[in-house]
């Protein structure tokens, strides 16, 4: 007797076929003409298709043709000829009437020992409502970065509008005392605003420290050297990142080592000089440095009493797990900040 059974029937189709029925993710089976051999009921379901309308339906024509994608078919006729496999080929389905989803499609060629024709195992994932998620997630992290950004910007204008009123009050007051109090008190608004600025401008993530640190010794010397003539302010640094939490506390640091600097190194505002920050990456840590060339160190330098600006370049360190270290390079003061 004549043996009757179909091509469609030999060993890659009836595998195929038993993927298929066992598959709950939506699957089809195509011939070598995309002509669909089987359909998961997953796969009708998910797309409210009837089974009687897929099974032996040309691709290009399910639904009103979304499926006929010229894109999609030259990929199933590469994997057909095995030239490529569809991996996570990303689509959006658009249908008339329905909204549009957005899929995934995996395409592989199924060609066994003994099969008659080549067939391919085409998976779809509709990744719709993730992608929705991704999308929102994103603008709220874009927002907060906004809200966030808009925020330094305000308090640092806040801190200048306090570091104004602080420098009319120092040219107001009679006594010398007083005047230097308020004249440290505006340098050290002026450092948390320059900060601010920092802050407003950067995004978070990472920071360069070499833009960041040359814009900060910008705005310093803009700020707080009496005469740009005279006095030069500038930055040296090699291609380090850190965070932007690590660059705060760095920034603070530059800042008071600048400002203790500007006040004692170069006390009679007549003599030009240097004071430049250096930072480098070492072999299992970092070093940063101020350094100016004034007039160095004080003969009682050791029994002096620490100043606030001394305290709070102390405790930053302590908080990077750092050591302060101060040598009289004669002429002028090295401070040195180097975390092992």
């Amino acid at each position: 007797m004549e043996n009757t059974t179909p091509k469609s029937r030999d060993v890659a189709g009836s595998l195929g076929m038993a993927v298929v029925f066992a598959s709950t993710t939506p699957l089809l089976l195509l011939d070598a003409g995309l002509t669909i051999e089987a359909a998961s009921g997953s796969f009708c379901s998910a797309f409210d298709l009837g089974s009687d309308k897929v099974t032996g339906a040309d691709l290009a024509t399910l639904g009103s043709g979304e499926w006929g994608g010229p894109q999609l078919r030259s990929l199933l006729q590469a994997t057909l000829l095995g030239h490529a496999a569809i991996e996570a080929y990303e689509m959006d389905l658009v249908r008339t009437g329905l909204p549009t989803r957005r899929l995934i499609l995996n395409a592989h060629r199924l060609d066994y020992v003994g099969a008659e024709d080549v067939r391919i195992a085409l998976a779809v994932l509709d990744v719709t409502e993730a992608r929705l998620t991704e999308r929102l997630k994103d603008d709220a992290v874009r927002e907060k970065q906004m809200l966030l950004q808009e925020l330094h910007h305000r308090v640092a204008n806040s801190l200048q509008i306090i570091a104004s009123v602080l420098m009319l009050s120092a040219r107001k007051v009679q006594s010398d005392e007083a005047r230097n109090h308020l004249h440290d008190a505006h340098h050290r608004v002026m450092s948390i605003a320059t900060l601010q600025r920092q802050l407003s401008a950067t995004r978070a993530g990472d920071v360069v420290l070499r833009s960041y640190f040359t814009e900060l010794c910008d705005t310093i010397g803009a700020s707080m050297i009496y005469d740009r003539r005279l006095l030069a302010l500038s930055a040296t640094v090699d291609e380090s990142i850190t965070s932007s939490e690590v660059s705060v506390s760095l920034g603070l640091i530059v800042t008071e080592l600048v400002i203790n600097a500007l006040k004692h190194a170069f006390p009679d505002r007549t003599r030009p000089g240097q004071i430049t920050v250096e930072y480098g990456a070492l072999s299992s840590g970092w070093r940063l440095a101020v350094v100016d060339n004034g007039v160095g160190m004080p003969a009682d330098h050791a029994d002096r009493k620490p100043g606030l600006g001394t305290g709070i370049v102390d405790a930053l360190a302590r908080q990077l797990g750092a050591s302060v270290t101060i040598t009289d390079t004669n002429p002028g003061t090295r401070v040195a900040i180097v975390c092992p």
